[in-house]
């Protein structure tokens, strides 16, 4: 934005909800949730950095016929008023066998047990010249600021209420 850093790990999941909880996921669906995490470097350069993209891997534990439909995997996410364009978004079928396919950004295939999905969702544009950023504030800031949001909402979810129900028992 105009005078923020992008938020990284914003990522729009089934059903147009935010991020499903891993424990929904793999109870409704035949997958088990091997990585999730934030993809360092994928936000665009800028005055104001884009917010990175995420890392989502899931592993099938059954056949299921698997469709995406995701965007940005052709173009970048673009900057403004300057700004770099974010990285684009990546979908990988990862075979059983060690053969991988780029499954574009709008696809259909059937999956079987021991095939992998990995997701790189894009990351954001950035916001002006890169050359005007502060340079008075540090990276580490950034990243302390980006860990307290994070902390901040990964207080909130199934899990946290499990854990609360556990610790109250």
């Amino acid at each position: 934005g105009p005078t923020w850093d992008g938020r990284s790990g914003v990522h729009v999941h089934m059903t147009n909800t935010r991020i499903t909880d891993p424990e929904i996921l793999e109870r409704r669906y035949p997958v088990l949730l091997q990585q999730f995490h934030l993809n360092p470097g994928t936000g665009g350069r800028g005055q104001y950095c884009g917010g990175d993209g995420v890392l989502r891997e899931l592993l099938f534990r059954r056949p299921v016929m698997f469709t995406i439909l995701s965007e940005r995997r052709v173009f970048q996410p673009y900057g403004l008023n300057g700004g770099e364009p974010g990285a684009r978004g990546l979908n990988l079928v990862i075979y059983k066998d060690g053969k991988v396919v780029n499954l574009g950004g709008k696809s259909s295939t059937t999956m079987q047990p021991g095939d992998c999905f990995r997701l790189q969702s894009p990351g954001g544009g950035g916001y002006g010249d890169p050359a005007l950023r502060d340079p008075r504030e540090p990276a580490a800031k950034r990243r302390k600021r980006d860990e307290v949001a994070s902390h901040h909402y990964q207080q909130r979810g199934s899990v946290y209420v499990y854990k609360l129900t556990q610790e109250s028992a």
